[in-house]
Formats: structure tokens, sequence, C-alpha cells
């Protein structure tokens, strides 16, 4: 069984979810709600085929690394790989500081992940489109120059 766990407060992104996996694999996809959340799943025995980083324990415990197949895919399109990357554990802030008592806001990007595999497939996808990011924590990325916000704000669209 396939089963993502989605926010209440993204409605588009739960019919997304539901779409590609219909599109994928699955003829039935169920939504079960919950408090605060609704887990989009489809039972299924080649899910594991698709997903090879699937398995058990906490994902920044164990190797995540694409299949070659997978890495084929990522290259041609690693704008829809961020953002599902950023719709699951990133966030578009508006960004407050001052520099000499003048007052800034800017957007920004931030992706927060405990596994260093996800953290260097996120930045891997980022220099594919040449986006400029930092690594602003242990965990976390920071995508905050005007071009690289312009072109993350292209393929990774609001979240809805």
């Amino acid at each position: 069984m396939l089963r993502i766990s989605c926010s209440t407060a993204w409605p588009d992104l739960i019919s997304a979810c539901g779409v590609a996996m219909r599109s994928v694999l699955a003829t039935k996809v169920q939504h079960v709600r919950q408090q605060g959340c609704v887990n989009v799943q489809s039972y299924g025995k080649h899910w594991p085929c698709l997903l090879p980083q699937h398995g058990p324990g906490k994902k920044h415990e164990r190797p995540i690394v694409l299949a070659d197949w997978q890495r084929e895919i990522v290259e041609r399109h690693p704008g829809d790989f961020l953002r599902g990357l950023f719709h699951s554990d990133g966030c578009r802030i508006s960004n407050r500081v001052t520099v000499r008592g003048k007052a800034y806001v800017y957007p920004r990007y931030l992706f927060t992940n405990e596994s260093a595999d996800i953290m260097g497939l996120c930045q891997w996808a980022l220099d594919l489109l040449g986006i400029a990011w930092r690594m602003n924590r242990r965990n976390s990325l920071s995508v905050a120059r005007r071009e690289a916000v312009a072109t993350l704000d292209r393929h990774v669209g609001p979240k809805s």
C-alpha cells in the first residue's frame, strides 16, 4: 500500500496526490480523513517497484538513493521533483530584515529535512536548474536571491 498524509490546509495538493497515484499505477484511490489531514492511499503490489527507497525505519536513518531510471526522470524534470520536495518539506515565506535602520521584505524559500540524502537530492535538483541556494542550518537550505526565487516560483508554484 502507498499512503501519503496530506494536510487539510492544502486541498489542491490532496487532489493532485490522488490524480498522480491514478495516473501512475492505481485503479482505486481512497481518501481517509483524520484530524487535520487526509491519507491518500492505494493498494498495489507494484508500489515498491516504483518507490524502491521505501523501507523500514526513519528515512534519515537509512539510505535514500534514486535508482538510475529515477535519476534520468529527475534530470529531465527537475522542477517537478523540486515541487514535490518543497510542497512536502519546504515553504515560501516573506523574510524581514533590517539593515542600517531600513526594513526590507523579500520572498525566500526554505527546505528542511533530517535526511542528508534527501537534502543532497534537493541540492542536486536546484543545481540542475541553476538555482542558487545555501545551507542556513545543518538540516535546512535557503533560496533567497531574487532571480533564484523567481525561477523556483515558476517550478514550485503556490500550495493551495
